[in-house]
């Protein structure tokens, strides 16, 4: 997943050769029952997590029987809830893809402590994301516990590729909770709103329409965890002990 590249490094005015480890991207094809969805630019592991986990955070599916790798295809096969007459749009502020689906509310009773926010923002990031710098992490954790960890190039994969972990190992999504490195707006907020995952904790910002996103499916959404320190945007009351913020 990495390649070691030569480059020149200038510090204090002063020049060195220099050989750092560089992320790779490629591109792969996701088909659903031999019927080709789309394109998506990734990291290449994880990928039948990708492919099953990006039909169910679209809305797509509702889950996912099969997934296989060929090459660069990934194939996915599923007998429920398919309707490939969804329309693509481009949507948010990276230009991803993302499908005119309704969306649907999250139900679940789940509840942190702030010392259990704190706990999942400490194991946002993994190996890849040390050695490089170059890449997304993301963490899924339940019962306060981490569960599976996925890098990436690109922020709405590692988010794909834990909503395909749990799809394919029958996890319930709605009592997870699910740590980003990555900012949240409308098109990620979305991905969580399909998934059924109640908590959002990022380590970054999010935007007006993620915050509205996040309102109107039920979900709380976490921004700027970092250390004990975080900001709750929306359904606060997952979050014990913090009441209305008011000293």
């Amino acid at each position: 997943m990495i390649h070691i590249h030569h480059g020149i490094q200038v510090s204090g005015g002063v020049a060195r050769k220099t050989e750092d480890p560089v992320v790779i991207e490629d591109r792969f094809d996701l088909f659903l029952n031999d019927t080709l969805v789309t394109g998506i630019v990734a990291s290449r592991d994880q990928l039948r997590e990708l492919g099953a986990g990006y039909l169910v955070s679209e809305g797509i599916v509702r889950c996912v029987d099969k997934v296989t790798v060929d090459g660069n295809r990934i194939l996915a096969w599923s007998d429920t809830g398919c309707d490939l007459r969804v329309k693509p749009r481009v949507t948010g502020s990276s230009g991803g893809t993302s499908f005119l689906v309704s969306l649907p509310r999250v139900e679940s009773d789940i509840s942190l402590t702030p010392a259990e926010v704190s706990a999942v923002t400490g194991e946002i990031e993994t190996e890849l994301w040390r050695k490089t710098g170059g890449v997304h992490c993301s963490v899924l954790f339940r019962d306060n516990r981490l569960i599976a960890k996925s890098s990436d190039v690109g922020r709405h994969n590692t988010v794909d590729k834990l909503v395909g972990y749990a799809v394919l190992n029958d996890i319930d999504l709605s009592r997870c909770v699910l740590g980003c490195t990555g900012r949240q707006p409308e098109g990620m907020v979305k991905k969580s709103a399909h998934a059924g995952i109640p908590v959002i904790v990022s380590r970054a910002a999010t935007t007006d329409k993620g915050i509205a996103t996040a309102e109107a499916a039920n979900i709380t959404l976490v921004g700027f965890s970092r250390a004990d320190r975080f900001t709750v945007y929306t359904h606060p009351e997952r979050i014990r002990g913090i009441g209305d913020g008011k000293p």
